[in-house]
């Protein structure tokens, strides 16, 4: 019993903190309101609501436009006060809904001031993407010279990486490149500073094998390759290559992806017929450059080897991002071209795809060749599988599942997620429903002698009459009837609503009337007794919560009437589930 005092105090501080809670999300914004007429509704009486509104508030509603007239969807103009007022006002049960007439915009593009430059980024399709993944979680290696924290990285996550070069943990740029390959992978984002990154919520692992002057060697990067592997690192980068083949740099090539690790490495830039090293690897993904129209920029390798190509720029459309000078080192914008800047856009993509659940590499890498953009000639293999596209990738890897993301999306959207959806005018009004299981148990408490608390049958009783499964009633599922849903999340004495389409209680079902009847057809079961007797206390204490909150009842209105009807059958109802249970008492 103390555990059940317990969870009945934890149950109302929670709905007194939901009550008082501004939401998880904001409001949409809202100038008119929505009235939506019952279409069963004859066109003269909803001219007579029309004018009572006109003649109580002295605002017009319109029809929304000539393919409303069969709908009975009317607009006024009106705020949240009108919005309450109407939806507590008669007017109420002659409509299916009155909600606000939200106002919805174009998604928002970032607020980086030199995005509108980034010419790549919508070539890539990055703004759909965007809307399911922005990389959360997942690390990516950037194998190049270094990276500086500039300003534009200062917002972006790192971990803690290498210099190979000159062998110490500090891994700071001296070039420019690996900054540069950086800000497009993961560049701070929505910063009101700069440009935009691909997987701007990724985290970057700096990894410098190549000086000042960009040279490193083979056992630099292969090592590199190891230490990624070995650190957390879910995508590789690797912007450099050359030619001659290594089994060192295979062997750690493999080591990696037997790891779970994506390896991404850019195509050369020599204009010839085939891939450079890293790019050729097996289990590498090799990229070409294309240029803003879309076509193989002049100095991309291309033919052997090419898996996918993605943005590099040319001399007319560069692709740019914050970087330092390497010779004041202070940051600069650059704008750059050449294979290593198309690699990191797949890297980047790849942490997309990687941070919505796709683990496996090749997993990952079939996703994002089956959603790129074909290109139907392409006899010397310019663009590999095609071209990238970061919104289908993440479209497909999402494709077939319901992640926690999507879910918590659709309750967001649908403003589940706002307790001010449940509590003012919302789908139901949640703070009286758990009052009302609340109350149901209450009262059984105060019938503890003769109720077997442990009864599945009484606990269904109780919330059957008290409550419902609520929740139900503010669910829409897309092209299936309503009225299953609504009929399972109403109570006992809210059942009637459900079939006369109004917010009125109907007298007969709340009432003792229907307790009465499954007190006296299942009094003679030994389990079914419990959930009449349940029943009959739920329904007097939902009874009770609506003669305080909604006492309107249909052919009483919702005055001193329609309360004093509540509570006497509410009374009722009570004495009923005590008589009951002492008769139980008596013969068992």
């Amino acid at each position: 019993m103390k555990k059940f005092l317990l969870i009945s105090v934890f149950i109302l501080g929670l709905c007194l903190a939901l009550f008082n809670f501004k939401g998880l999300t904001t409001q949409g914004e809202f100038e008119s309101i929505v009235l939506d007429f019952r279409e069963d509704i004859p066109v003269e009486e909803i001219a007579q609501d029309l004018e009572a509104i006109s003649q109580k508030y002295d605002r017009e509603a319109n029809l929304n436009s000539i393919f409303s007239v069969s709908d009975h969807v009317y607009i006024i103009e009106g705020n949240k006060q009108l919005l309450k007022a109407l939806k507590k006002s008669p007017i109420r049960e002659n409509t299916e809904y009155i909600e606000p007439n939200y106002i919805y915009t174009t998604f928002e593009t970032p607020n980086d001031p030199l995005y509108e430059k980034q010419w790549n980024m919508r070539s890539i399709n990055i703004e759909q993407a965007w809307e399911d993944s922005k990389g959360e979680d997942v690390t990516v290696a950037v194998i190049d010279t270094g990276v500086a924290k500039v300003p534009d990285l200062k917002e972006t996550k790192f971990v803690e990486g290498y210099d190979f070069v000159n062998d110490k943990v500090d891994a700071t740029d001296d070039n420019g490149h690996g900054t540069h390959v950086a800000g497009t992978v993961a560049q701070s984002t929505n910063n009101n500073y700069g440009f935009a990154g691909i997987a701007y919520q990724a985290k970057i692992m700096p990894l410098k094998v190549l000086s000042a002057g960009g040279g490193g060697t083979i056992s630099d990067i292969a090592e590199s390759i190891r230490f990624a592997a070995d650190n957390g690192a879910d995508v590789i980068n690797m912007s450099l290559g050359g030619g001659g083949e290594s089994q060192l740099m295979k062997e750690a090539i493999q080591y990696a992806y037997d790891k779970g690790v994506v390896i991404v490495a850019a195509a050369g830039n020599s204009n010839q017929n085939s891939s450079s090293y890293p790019a050729r690897y097996p289990n590498v993904i090799s990229v070409s450059a294309i240029d803003a129209g879309g076509i193989k920029a002049p100095y991309s390798n291309y033919g052997a080897g090419v898996d996918i190509s993605a943005p590099g720029g040319s001399e007319a459309a560069k692709v740019w991002q914050e970087t330092i000078n390497p010779q004041t080192k202070g940051n600069t914008f650059a704008g750059f071209q050449g294979t290593s800047m198309a690699s990191p856009h797949v890297a980047g993509v790849a942490a997309l795809v990687k941070a919505v659940g796709i683990s496996e590499p090749e997993d990952v890498w079939n996703i994002i060749k089956t959603s790129v953009r074909k290109v139907e000639k392409d006899p010397l293999n310019h663009f590999g599988a095609g071209q990238l596209d970061a919104g289908a990738a993440v479209k497909l890897a999402l494709k077939g599942q319901l992640t926690f993301r999507d879910f918590f999306r659709w309750l967001r959207n649908n403003g589940y997620l706002n307790p001010i959806f449940w509590l003012d005018g919302g789908a139901v009004a949640l703070l009286p429903k758990v009052l009302m299981v609340v109350g149901s148990y209450l009262l059984a408490w105060l019938l503890r002698n003769y109720l077997p608390f442990g009864s599945l049958a009484l606990n269904g009783g109780l919330i059957t009459g008290s409550s419902g499964l609520f929740f139900l009633r503010g669910l829409y599922v897309f092209d299936l009837p309503q009225w299953p849903l609504r009929a399972m999340g109403s109570s006992i004495p809210e059942f009637g609503n459900t079939l006369m389409g109004t917010t009125s209680l109907n007298p007969l079902f709340a009432s003792v009337l229907i307790p009465l009847v499954l007190v006296i057809f299942l009094n003679g079961n030994q389990t079914w007794k419990w959930f009449a007797i349940g029943s009959s206390i739920g329904v007097a204490s939902c009874l009770a919560i609506n003669a305080i909150f909604s006492p309107a009842v249909w052919g009483l209105g919702s005055g001193i009437t329609s309360v004093s009807f509540l509570i006497v059958n509410a009374l009722l109802c009570f004495g009923l589930a005590n008589l009951a249970s002492k008769e139980e008492k008596i013969t068992g």
